[in-house]
């Protein structure tokens, strides 16, 4: 098949600190070429790939710029422009990529990832948009909060494990990947970790203004000498600190669609100490991966219980439903039955 892929603007693929989504493309789009496919990555520059590269942008905007409609508008219309002759379009980019994909009316079909949750505003505008696009899920959950709108099915996210290490041996720390934000419970990590007597490494984007304010205001005051603040880091830092830590505590508040930094930390043999939101029980199985509890007090008792499970199991989950290659075949069946139908 010849394959459009069409990124986000803000960073490049694969980012080179925070970016979920580009990871996800990245892995996405070196996959399809090494099964054989003819794949053209619309993404910014910087951006490094097995695919044809065309950046649309020659650097990616300023993270300050994140989600300003322009740049998005910009990158987007400029690669729907150029995707004449291609058998199938998969859409990552913002608000703009399925307005574009919309009007070419199926030819070529558009798949569109549903990356983000469900707000008014997202189901207001999905509800025309999955009219026109092929609208693809990355858990059921995601699906389950809104079956208002067709799907073309539900693949979840991915990851290489080859850049995953697996460690076995594991440090009396705690570690935490996310935004801050009061859905994603950094707030809530520190006060649980600092309960169950550990450490806590924290991983913490705040390069918006909002993330800028609730730090300030929330997480700094807080902190001492037993929570080490990290915001961008390399790759391979990254993994360091998740397969180095006894346990993720992943104390979110919201429907997480996904939760890719769930299937990182088990990746290296970590497991993962979680609410029921979201897409957690479709990542997490309670009592091998990791536990999922809703209260503060059973999060806290949960912690305590990591060390009886095996880093080994965490690793077996994502090789059978997390990997690359369970990726690429999912989003293979997409595009064939996405090609069969032409509209949704």
């Amino acid at each position: 098949m010849q394959i459009a892929v069409v990124a986000p603007v803000w960073f490049p693929v694969p980012p080179t600190g925070y970016g979920g989504i580009e990871l996800v493309v990245s892995l996405l789009a070196d996959g399809l070429v090494d099964v054989g496919h003819d794949v053209t990555l619309f993404a910014s520059g910087g951006s490094r790939t097995k695919a044809k590269l065309i950046s649309p942008m020659a650097e990616p905007p300023d993270p300050r710029e994140l989600g300003n409609a322009w740049y998005d508008g910009f990158h987007s219309l400029t690669s729907y422009l150029q995707v004449d002759g291609f058998d199938i379009v998969h859409d990552h980019a913002g608000i703009v990529g399925p307005i574009c994909g919309a009007m070419l009316r199926g030819r070529p079909p558009v798949i569109h990832t549903l990356h983000g949750p469900w707000t008014p505003q997202t189901r207001l505008f999905y509800s025309i948009a999955g009219r026109h696009v092929h609208l693809a899920a990355i858990s059921d959950a995601q699906r389950l909060d809104n079956p208002d709108v067709p799907y073309i099915g539900t693949v979840h996210n991915g990851v290489d494990l080859d850049s995953y290490p697996f460690q076995k041996e594991k440090d009396d720390v705690l570690v935490y990947i996310g935004r801050s934000n009061p859905d994603k419970g950094p707030k809530e990590a520190i006060t649980i970790a600092r309960r169950a007597g550990l450490p806590l490494r924290m991983l913490l984007k705040r390069s918006e203004q909002p993330e800028r304010e609730y730090f300030e205001h929330e997480i700094e005051p807080l902190l001492a000498s037993d929570i080490e603040l990290y915001e961008n880091v390399t790759h391979e830092e990254k993994v360091e600190m998740l397969g180095g830590a006894c346990a993720m505590i992943f104390p979110i508040r919201w429907p997480e669609p996904f939760g890719l930094v769930m299937v990182e930390a088990m990746a290296c043999g970590t497991p993962v100490v979680t609410t029921n939101w979201g897409a957690a029980p479709e990542l997490i199985e309670d009592g091998v991966t990791g536990f999922r509890r809703d209260g503060d007090d059973d999060l806290v008792a949960a912690i305590g219980a990591v060390r009886t499970l095996s880093p080994a199991d965490c690793r077996a989950r994502v090789e059978e439903l997390f990997s690359a290659a369970a990726m690429v075949r999912g989003y293979e069946a997409v595009y064939e039955r996405a090609i069969s139908k032409k509209t949704p």
